[in-house]
């Protein structure tokens, strides 16, 4: 029997009919998904077929998918454009590319990430973003450096206002550490470090974000060593070897009301 090109037909388990349609293109063999019908999957290959060979069909166009998926749509567009196949929704530029999590979310990456997101789907959930890598969930921001406490506009920012905007040179992240805040004091930059116990306390006013970050560690072991129950979060600070950790963990100084408290 038939059909039409780049259609054909397969069964389920029970027994059920259903059509796979697929495309050839610069010798790359395209699966365009599964359908119910001949007529269906058929729309789908001359859909693919007219995107594929008419370079004037854009994003930004009145063109939309009738047939074809939205991902589909974005992944033979790039793949048109760029000769590069992924199946995730990627449109790559010569610096950044986009990835469509939608028409109406797009994100943007440096080219550095092209890879990794041509392998890793995005996804959302609660208001969340995030990828599954190596059957763990893994967020938008945390490759970013941008903690799971941060506060958009306290903590970090995106220097153009864009928060899909995920290129290297757009994310600033201001407050680094657990319980560290940057501060104005006098004209100057002063870090503070706060912790919460019942209430927000505050540990100290320092220098530098590490002696804040330091601060806040030595606060948390005081903590701890005087039976509170809470898994308090700690600073882990690269820029010190241990000895210099050490000294500093000696030297730096906590608030007498946490250590009453205690």
């Amino acid at each position: 029997m038939s059909f039409t090109k780049g259609v054909f037909q397969a069964k389920k388990k029970d027994g059920s009919v259903y059509y796979r349609a697929s495309v050839t293109h610069m010798q790359k063999h395209i699966s365009l998904g599964s359908f119910t019908s001949e007529q269906a999957a058929g729309n789908a290959y001359h859909e693919a077929r007219t995107l594929l060979n008419t370079p004037s069909i854009h994003f930004h166009a009145d063109y939309k998918p009738r047939f074809l998926s939205f991902d589909k749509y974005v992944a033979l567009m790039n793949f048109r454009d760029s000769h590069y196949y992924f199946s995730n929704p990627i449109y790559a530029y010569p610096r950044y590319f986009l990835y469509f999590l939608s028409r109406e979310t797009v994100f943007k990456f440096d080219t550095d990430d092209l890879f990794y997101y041509a392998s890793h789907k995005i996804m959302k959930r609660g208001g969340h973003y995030f990828v599954a890598d190596y059957g763990m969930q893994v967020s938008l921001n945390s490759r970013y450096g941008i903690k799971p406490y941060a506060v958009a506009g306290r903590d970090y920012r995106f220097i153009n206002g864009d928060p899909y905007d995920f290129r290297y040179e757009n994310i600033e992240i201001i407050n680094r550490y657990y319980g560290v805040r940057s501060v104005q004091k006098s004209g100057h930059t002063m870090y503070k470090a706060v912790i919460h116990i019942r209430s927000n306390y505050v540990i100290g006013l320092y220098r530098t974000e590490v002696e804040a970050a330091t601060a806040y560690n030595k606060a948390v072991d005081l903590l701890k060593k005087n039976g509170f129950k809470r898994n308090f979060m700690q600073n882990y600070i690269d820029t010190l070897s241990p000895s210099a950790y050490a000294a500093l963990y000696e030297e730096v100084a906590i608030s007498k009301n946490l250590t009453r408290l205690t």
